[in-house]
Parts: C-alpha cells; structure tokens; sequence
C-alpha cells in the first residue's frame, strides 16, 4: 500500500531512468531528470520551511514541464502544491492568497515582477536557479518518510458563489485511487503517448499527469494555440505519436466541426479518445467515430471535489444525434447516490441530485469550514455512524441499462410558464441540428424568457420548427442569440459568465 504518490516516480525513474518523461515546445525531459529536478525543488523547500510540512506552496509558471517538476518537489517536501494561472486576474489572484496564506512562491525571475505586485510577502523560489543546484536526497527524505496518505497533494481553485474562490484540497490516497483506477481500465503501459490539453490548475490533468508517472508514458504538452488550429493539431498528434489524449469536448469538437480529419488520417495513431468537464454532443462524437472507428472512447464526469472523474461511460453502442450520452456508472472504490428532494434514492424515472461517497472526496474547502459544512455533509441514508458524501448539484435519472443520464445543473433548473425546465434539455435537442456545432442555454429573469445562445446562423422560427418533436413548446427558447465564436474559459469550457453579460 503506497502511502503517496512520490513512490510512481521513484520507482519510474528507477525502471526507466532515460524514458522521456515530459515533452513541451522548448524541450523534453527523461523521468531521472524529472525526479533529480524535483527533489532540488524539495530540498529548497525543506531549507526555507525549517523542516515544517503540510504547508502550501504556490506555482507561478506558465504551462510547461517546469510546473510538473515544481508540483513533484513540493510533494517530495511534504507539503502541498496550489497552481495559479499567469493570466488570472490580480483582484482573483490576491482572494486566493488571501485563502491559501503561502509562504513560498515557485516562479522564475521573470514571473517574479509581476507576482510582487500580489499580496504576497513570502519567499520566492527561481526555477531556473534552484534545479541547477545540487539535490540533497538525504535531506528530503525523512520528510517524504513521514507523508500519510490523507495529507493534502494540492488544492485546485474553483469558482465560488461569493465572490470568493474555493480551494478543493485533495489527498495522497484520493489520487492513488484514482490513477489506480484509470490505468488499469484503460490498459495504460510505458509505450504509451499522453496529448495533455488540460491547464495544470484545472483538475482534467491530474488524469494526465499522474497515468503517465505511474507507468512511466511519456506525457506531451500541447502547446495551447494549436487548439485553435485544428489540422495543425491533428498533424502534431500524429507526428509526436500521441495515442491518449483526455480533452474537454469543446476542444474535441472545435476538431470535428472543420472535419480536421479529411486532411489528416489519425487512424494508426489515436487509440484512446476520453473527455469529461462539460457534455459531449453525440452528434460531435458520431463524427470522431465515422473518422476513427476503432479508437477506445469514453465519457468520463465528475467535479473537482470528486478527484477529476468519479463515474464513466466506454462508449460501446450507437447514438443518434440527439440522444444525450451516459456518464455511466460509478468508478471502483466509489457509490453514485441519486437523491430526491426528501433526500431518498430516486425511482426509475425520476430525476434526483447526484451524491458521491467514497475515497475520491476531497478533503473539503481550504480554510472555509462553512462552504464545506454545505457541501460535504452526512449521508442521510446512513444514520449509524458519520458517513460523508458530496452533494454534486447536478441533476440526473437513470436510463434503461442503469447508466446514468446527466441533465443539468440544480443552478440550471428553471420555472417557467409553471413549468419545472431543465436547459441542459434544451442544449441537447439544439445539438442535434445539422448546422450547430456549440449552444448554451441560459434564463432571463427580467424577460421572463428563454435565451438561446448558438454558432450558428439560424431564427427562433426556424429552431421551433426544428426541435419542436424533440421538446414541449414552454421549452422553446424565446430569444436566439447568434454568436460567431463561442466564449471559452480558461478551462476550454463555455463560458456563461460572458454571455449571460449578452442577454
């Protein structure tokens, strides 16, 4: 029994000490220079923190091998590692110092001007001067020694309804459960190529970064702008010999939607294709799969509070269009609990909250007892002893294979015209049009309506005509908002908070 994840790189480094571990724009990395680097990091950690663990540790580094090194030599030192984003927002980068209250900062000398302007009164530490020193192993480890697998590994910020981010702290053994998980069902191996999209502070890339480690694959960082150019993307695939790559859908989709594939044949390349962060349109995926047939592909879901994923769907059958895709059934080590509004399993045909238990709970909010109190609370099934579960938000009902269909988010629940309305309903009957590639649904209190937001061309009149068989006529959306480019976060996903500043 591993009691972190620090034994994947030992061991890794060990069996395979010149595969190449990390590839990006400016170079590549073997898995001992991985593990070298990161204890230097360590050791510099160690040195500054007076032989105190459990701290957080900050990463300031644009996306690069550099942040995974980082994020390796603050485990190694026991404590615990929070990315931030070099493009965040100051006024959302000091609330989360504000949150986190770190000592030490990872950046390099060219970030550094631009952190001191933060709220940040710590020490810093240079990349690019510290992995130059000389790691002292000895040092290290009597403080890896002492790591138990319910120590904290990071926390990841998401949004927060106040204003204020949400620091989801994950574990040792969250993680080890995980990746255990993942590597074993999907078959990974050391001849194995990961294509990582996902940013380093969004949870998608704990999947990448830590398969990888545990096998000893080679992880390849996909420069950014290449999402926007799809047959460049797809050429850099097949060149760099990418055969797994974990997307958000809407990274997938920018793909199908210029049938990229015409131009470049990926067949002898790909052979996983997973995705989780928002939903995948069967009518996106059916193009991936008319392209490339034989690849492996599955839906994965679950929030940041869940270790990245916490059910999945292999995609093993058929769909039309506009059927919506299961997220399936629980990962091992997990139980998927749909709850009613009194808080009991639901029936077949009823919609209910989905609630997780098991290892893959986060640990809760950092500092934010009271957002954690509302979130991970008692099973109300289990009235023997203290039992945990996490209140996802989202909505779903069971199909008839027992899969789990995700409908829509309790925020995404609306009364209108006396109706109970789902939007994630109405996105998927507008998916399923022939000449939309992305939508979003949205509710205007003030109008009383509605809105439609779509990549496509078309009229209210002719979206009625078209989904009308698809969805009773209160759900028709009252306005249509043609938008030529979609607004993607950060993460790759929509972003509802830039349209809803459109209605």
């Amino acid at each position: 029994m591993k009691n972190s994840v620090l034994p994947w790189l030992d061991e890794t480094a060990k069996r395979l000490p010149n595969k190449l571990a990390l590839q990006d724009i400016s170079g590549n990395i073997t898995y001992q220079e991985y593990r070298s680097k990161s204890l230097a990091i360590a050791y510099k950690i160690v040195e500054l923190n007076k032989g105190e663990m459990k701290k957080p540790v900050v990463v300031y580094l644009e996306k690069g091998k550099e942040v995974l090194v980082s994020f390796m030599g603050v485990a190694y030192s026991g404590c615990f590692y929070s990315p931030i984003d070099t493009e965040m927002p100051p006024s959302r980068v000091n609330k989360i110092l504000e949150v986190l209250k770190p000592e030490i900062v990872i950046t390099t000398n060219k970030l550094k001007t631009n952190f001191e302007k933060f709220n940040f009164y710590g020490s810093y530490i240079i990349y690019e001067e510290t992995i130059c020193s000389e790691e002292d192993e000895t040092a290290v480890k009597p403080y890896t020694e002492k790591i138990v697998d319910t120590d904290l590994l990071y926390v990841l910020f998401t949004s927060g309804s106040t204003g204020v981010p949400k620091g989801v702290s994950i574990c040792h053994r969250s993680v080890i459960d995980y990746i255990d998980w993942v590597t074993e069902t999907f078959n990974i191996t050391q001849k194995d190529t990961f294509g990582n999209q996902a940013p380093f502070y969004f949870d998608n890339s704990i999947l990448d970064i830590y398969s990888c480690m545990k096998m000893g694959a080679t992880l390849n960082i996909i420069p950014k702008k290449l999402f926007f150019q799809p047959v460049p993307l797809l050429e850099y695939i097949k060149y760099n010999k990418i055969n797994t790559i974990f997307w958000v859908p809407s990274a997938l989709i920018v793909v199908s939607k210029l049938k990229a594939f015409r131009n470049v044949d990926l067949s002898d390349t790909l052979k996983r294709v997973l995705f989780c962060g928002e939903v995948m349109p069967n009518k996106q995926l059916n193009i991936w799969r008319k392209f490339l047939p034989n690849v492996t592909y599955a839906n994965l879901y679950g929030p940041t509070e869940i270790t990245d994923a916490c059910t999945y769907y292999i995609v093993d059958r058929e769909f039309s269009d506009d059927e919506p895709l299961p997220i399936g059934i629980p990962m091992s080590n997990t139980d998927i609990l749909v709850l009613n509004d009194e808080d009991k399993l639901v029936t077949d045909d009823e919609v209910g909250e989905l609630c997780v238990r098991g290892t893959s709970l986060a640990m809760g909010y950092y500092n934010n007892p009271e957002k954690t109190r509302s979130a991970f609370v008692q099973n109300p099934l289990n009235k023997a002893v203290p039992e945990i579960i996490y209140r996802t938000g989202d909505l779903v009902r069971y199909n008839e294979y027992r899969e789990i269909i995700y409908i829509s988010r309790k925020d995404f629940q609306i009364k209108h015209l006396g109706h109970r309305i789902e939007l994630g309903e109405i996105e998927t009957a507008i998916s399923s049009l022939e000449e939309v590639t992305l939508n979003c649904c949205l509710y205007d209190e003030k109008n009383q309506r509605i809105v439609l937001f779509v990549d496509a061309q078309v009229d209210r009149d002719y979206i009625k005509e078209r989904i009308e068989k698809l969805v009773p006529e209160y759900m028709i959306p009252g306005k249509v908002i043609y938008l030529e480019n979609m607004p993607i976060n950060a993460n790759g996903k929509i972003d509802r908070i830039k349209l809803k500043e459109l209605m």
